[in-house]
């Protein structure tokens, strides 16, 4: 990966939007939620406190997470799409929940 981030910062790749809803129907573009669950590619070193330690950031590569709806920074990086958030955006570490097929594949 080309992006490095710093501080308490955190690279994520954004799950895929939703183009079915629970019930089968195909959702039209301007119907697709913004996703708000991704997994973590890059982790930077942490936030430094007033007292000069540095605070490490709670999560690590390749969990999966979720975050807030308007929460980070989207970019766009050699075609792929991430966005970037800080340590603070994150709201939980999703465990034991498999990736739907074709996460990841683009």
């Amino acid at each position: 990966m080309k992006i490095k981030p710093l501080h308490d910062r955190i690279v994520v790749e954004a799950a895929p939007k939703e183009e079915k809803s629970a019930g089968g129907i195909i959702l039209p573009d301007t119907a697709q939620e913004k996703p708000q669950r991704g997994k973590v590619l890059a982790v930077g070193p942490g936030k430094r406190l007033d007292s000069g330690q540095l605070a490490p950031v709670d999560v690590k590569v390749g969990e999966t997470v979720l975050y807030g709806k308007y929460g980070g920074t989207e970019v766009e990086v050699d075609g792929q799409d991430y966005v970037i958030l800080r340590a603070e955006d994150i709201l939980a570490i999703v465990s034991g929940v498999r990736e739907p097929a074709g996460a990841g594949a683009r």
